[in-house]
């Protein structure tokens, strides 16, 4: 068994934002083609506790080198006034001739990569007319850092941001941040979240809400919205949005946004197309200059698989990580 810390992931991920986000189109393309199975999620919620959840994602990611396993990960949003952070994960990876689990990984980084990597590759293939030079982050936490990283790979021309958090103090750390590690990117802070909304067309929201509160009617017309977190859009917002997901019967569920308007109107037929379908179709992409664009993605398991693999072969050609014998039965592994 092959053990592979926060610090043996963190160094194979290393300036490989072009490979993650190919990793990733990949994965999509072969969902696309129904080379994949993703059985839906487990949530694991706690009796009297609406806040924290910790959820299961089993997945297969076919192709020459088929991978299977599985990411355990939980959202605990009160460990941040612990001074930790609000995800944790572990990813199990099996063998495909054996099914023996093979490699045990550090999972957040990953997720938070994998997440970062859907919402830049979305924001690259669901292209406006003129070119998106600013972004406006709603959510200033690990996400949405990662998904200037990954932003700034995919679209070159960024150079402006704006920053929205209901903590002026995350918010304000989060410019500093950018300050000194991107000094070339002009950065500010919204003092509310309509502000933001308009900001840019441009918008990636990455928060913890549970519940809807947030319409478009302060979008720009013919912006994009990088709806990560799901929870974040009003139901009419959505109807009244041209939408892609990553997998219609994976987001429409667990009281998300998109789930919500289903309920409400009695079908999908809202739901545009998918990430995966329009990057198969391989011919450019313009949004509607009119509407807003929400890009949707539930997060599939197949994400982190393609991710977790990049990272097992990083660290095996480095020599990276803890190899355990007889971690399991009858023999070596």
């Amino acid at each position: 068994m092959l053990i592979l810390g926060y610090d043996d992931v963190r160094q194979a991920l290393e300036g490989r934002e072009l490979d993650v986000l190919a990793a990733v189109r990949t994965a999509y393309l072969r969902h696309e083609r129904g080379s994949t199975a993703v059985p839906h999620s487990v949530f694991l919620r706690f009796p009297e506790d609406e806040r924290n959840r910790i959820i299961a994602l089993p997945a297969y990611l076919g192709g020459e080198q088929p991978v299977a396993g599985v990411k355990w990960i939980s959202s605990f949003p009160g460990n941040l006034q612990l001074g930790l952070e609000r995800a944790s994960a572990a990813i199990i990876l099996n063998s495909m001739r054996t099914g023996r689990p093979e490699a045990l990984l550090e999972g957040s980084v990953i997720s938070a990569r994998r997440t970062a990597a859907g919402a830049a590759l979305a924001a690259a293939t669901l292209r406006a007319q003129i070119p998106d030079t600013g972004v406006s982050l709603i959510g200033c936490g690990v996400i949405n850092r990662q998904v200037l990283r990954f932003l700034r790979a995919a679209l070159p021309q960024l150079e402006t941001v704006t920053l929205f958090d209901l903590d002026g103090d995350r918010a304000a750390a989060f410019a500093r941040r950018c300050a000194e590690e991107e000094p070339e990117l002009k950065t500010g802070i919204a003092d509310r979240v309509e502000e933001a909304l308009g900001a840019h067309p441009l918008v990636c929201l990455a928060t913890t809400a549970a519940v809807p509160h947030l319409g478009t009617e302060h979008c720009r017309p013919g912006g994009l919205v990088l709806h990560l977190s799901l929870r974040d859009l009003l139901p009419q917002a959505v109807l009244g949005a041209v939408n892609v997901v990553d997998d219609a019967d994976h987001v429409c569920r667990a009281a998300t946004s998109l789930h919500l308007a289903e309920q409400q109107v009695g079908h999908r037929e809202f739901i545009a197309g998918t990430l995966g379908g329009i990057l198969a179709q391989d011919r450019p992409y313009q949004r509607d200059g009119r509407r807003v664009t929400v890009f949707s993605p539930f997060g599939l398991g197949i994400l982190d698989l393609a991710v977790a693999d990049l990272v097992r072969r990083a660290a095996e050609a480095g020599g990276h990580g803890t190899s355990v014998a007889g971690f399991l039965a009858g023999g070596a592994g």
